[in-house]
């Protein structure tokens, strides 16, 4: 009866909507020109463009997918991996909740036995972020996403030299929010209390951001994140994971931003964060496939310092930044039961369950951005140097250390009349690992010279054509200490890429607007440590090879109707040192995301959205096929009593469909109601 009558309000114009996207535009006006006047011959006035949720980054050749606040708010994800799902070639290991979730991209990152295979980069506001080879208790992102206002997410290696290196499936990064998007920049107190719930687990989540801007260049804020959730049930009415406790996990973010000096051109900003979960009597694997190894007290802890210092002056020259950053991980684990170690195993369960591991990450990056021309071409170059540092601490089957690294990077996109983008990038990297206890003693050094080049055409009528080639390497990490065929060889990735890009305004009716972006990759991974073969033999693997389709397209309407879809044809497969080729066991299935919405007086949105998923076999287990719908609705009035006042409904998995994403260990939920009420004083 809920369902039936949510869907009946869905329908009409009562519903409760998404706040839309749409911007005024001037037609006829050239970026960089004042707009023209009412008395300019050939002026029509001010136009509204409509708008679909998520714009498609056609002006780059790097597959680039941003989510902005309101989408982040708009889809209600209870982790932060559960909102970049929508994102072509992006996958979940168990998205549902923080612990035992991970990301995987192009089929690196996240899997079932380890936190991430580091191929996929995390960093939150330019910190980087994210778990090391933990034996299934690893996850790549410990965090909320209330916390934030924008993710951003850099599909392959091209783009990704500016942030680090060994990036094979992607970037992720995640920006926090500033206080000036609390006070929208006006002097004063402002307040947003937001309250979340849900009936699959019967979640309550509720957020509180307080911000004080004394002045128009300073600025504070304090955000605090208190997630609740039970246990939810698949679409049978089963207990997805009822090993695990209730959820209780408390996060929360101080940050402050100043501007001074001449023109202030000067900034420096401050931020903490944290992120704390406790849960007791849980098993050791978090994935949560494997309950022979016990269960254990488990506290996991997750802080991120951050100081940033920028000098912006009236220079085309100088945008110059320098920025310190420490990521601080621990895992605390105390054995509860230990069933399978009999007396005289070696080693004893107890010792695994005991492993504490801690780790420290540091980083200082010093960094310039500089616009100039040498002739007919203009530049936007970026230069930089940068030092990490990581400090773990040793553990059984986890050996403690340290990696030193200094890193300088530089990044020129370089425009050439109005057709043309060509951008260079090299990254060139040291890395120095030392252990800190026997047997994983010793000192070993890597460097390596990395970069790409991707070109970009665009057309005069809207269509752009774009390509890209790649090299990154993955240096050897601490985990790699005390094996010897590991800690000497990095492993080496290439990837190609081709595709095309077409926008156009008014295609099909006044006022339109039609945006796609196609891209095609090819990426093959060697010298690889960091995965062997299946079987008995368990051979190491020679290589990794990969490749697929991403398509990313919108079409909006002036009357509020719009249309997004995401799309992913994806193959691969692994070849070990035999000679044999099978299918790469990371491989997510093929899928397609369609979202059919319709905004209303700039107030109201509904929209449905339907995700479909191939069948895919690996390693002899096929995995279904699915098709789950979800349906939202947002109202933010403008006006009036509710004014500041944002409601949104959300049903998902609408037809209780039983399923389990391709790459994940446990199923998906099944119907989920959640409604939330946000109002900023």
């Amino acid at each position: 009866m809920l369902m039936a009558t949510t869907c009946l309000w869905l329908g009409t114009g009562t519903a409760v909507p998404v706040l839309a996207q749409q911007v005024a535009e001037n037609e006829g006006g050239e970026t960089g020109t004042p707009p023209p006047s009412a008395n300019d011959e050939g002026f029509l006035g001010t136009i509204t463009l409509g708008e679909s949720k998520r714009e498609v980054q056609t002006q780059t050749a790097t597959p680039l997918t941003v989510i902005d606040a309101e989408e982040i708010r708009d889809r209600q994800a209870g982790t932060v991996a559960g909102l970049i799902d929508t994102v072509p070639s992006v996958a979940l290991v168990n998205g549902d909740t923080k612990q035992g979730s991970g990301i995987s991209i192009r089929g690196f990152g996240s899997n079932a036995t380890f936190g991430t295979d580091q191929k996929v980069l995390i960093q939150v506001d330019g910190a980087t972020r994210g778990s090391e080879e933990l034996y299934r208790i690893g996850t790549q992102l410990f965090t909320d996403p209330f916390l934030y206002d924008e993710v951003e997410v850099i599909r392959g290696t091209v783009g990704s030299f500016e942030y680090g290196s060994g990036v094979v499936g992607g970037v992720v990064r995640l920006e926090t929010i500033d206080p000036e998007d609390v006070t929208e920049g006006d002097t004063g107190v402002a307040l947003r209390q937001t309250l979340e719930f849900q009936t699959n687990g019967e979640g309550v989540t509720s957020s509180t951001i307080g911000a004080w801007q004394p002045t128009e260049d300073f600025g504070l804020m304090f955000n605090y994140v208190d997630r609740n959730l039970g246990f939810p049930v698949d679409g049978n009415g089963d207990i997805i994971n009822p090993g695990r406790q209730e959820i209780d996990d408390p996060s929360w973010l101080l940050k402050g931003k100043y501007r001074f000096g001449e023109d202030k051109a000067h900034s420096i900003e401050a931020s903490y964060q944290e992120t704390v979960s406790s849960q007791f009597d849980v098993p050791y694997d978090s994935f949560g496939n494997l309950t022979f190894f016990g269960n254990v007290d488990r506290r996991i802890e997750s802080d991120t310092t951050i100081l940033k210092y920028g000098f912006n002056p009236m220079s085309d020259l100088v945008d110059l930044t320098l920025q310190y950053s420490r990521v601080n991980e621990d895992v605390t684990q105390d054995p509860v039961s230990c069933p399978f170690s009999p007396v005289g195993s070696i080693p004893p369960c107890s010792a695994l369950l005991d492993a504490d591991t801690a780790y420290e990450t540091t980083t200082v990056t010093l960094k310039n951005t500089a616009f100039f021309m040498t002739g007919a071409a203009s530049h936007d170059l970026t230069t930089g140097i940068e030092y990490i540092n990581r400090d773990r601490s040793d553990a059984f089957a986890a050996p403690g250390g340290q990696d030193d690294r200094w890193a300088i990077f530089a990044v020129d996109e370089i425009g050439i009349g109005d057709s043309w983008t060509v951008t260079p990038a090299l990254r060139y990297e040291t890395s120095t690992i030392e252990g800190t206890a026997p047997p994983n003693t010793g000192r070993f050094s890597h460097d390596a010279l990395m970069g790409g080049l991707s070109a970009r055409y665009a057309f005069a009528n809207g269509l752009a054509l774009f390509g890209s080639a790649a090299y990154t390497e993955v240096m050897p990490i601490i985990d790699d200490l005390g094996n010897p065929a590991r800690i000497n060889m990095s492993e080496k990735s290439r990837t190609y890429e081709v595709g095309l890009a077409f926008e156009r305004r008014g295609l099909i009716a006044d006022r339109d607007d039609l945006a796609l972006k196609l891209t095609y990759f090819d990426t093959e991974l060697w010298d690889i440590t960091s995965f062997v073969g299946g079987g008995p033999m368990s051979l190491p693997l020679d290589e990794i090879r990969t490749h697929g389709l991403e398509l990313e397209a919108s079409y909006a309407m002036e009357n509020g109707f719009y249309v997004d879809l995401n799309a992913t044809y994806g193959d691969g497969e692994e070849v070990d040192s035999t000679g044999a080729v099978s299918d790469w066991r990371n491989q997510a299935a093929n899928d397609l995301r369609l979202t059919v919405g319709k905004v209303f007086n700039d107030i109201y949105d509904v929209s449905w959205e339907v995700v479909a998923a191939d069948s895919i076999t690996r390693n002899g287990t096929r995995t279904p096929g699915y098709t789950a719908h979800n349906l939202r609705a947002t109202v933010a009035p403008e006006t009036g009593l509710w004014k500041d006042t944002e409601f949104r409904v959300g049903v998902e998995n609408v037809f209780d469909e039983q399923y389990t994403p391709s790459l994940a260990t446990r199923p998906a939920p099944g119907r989920n109601f959640k409604f939330t009420v946000a109002k900023t004083f």
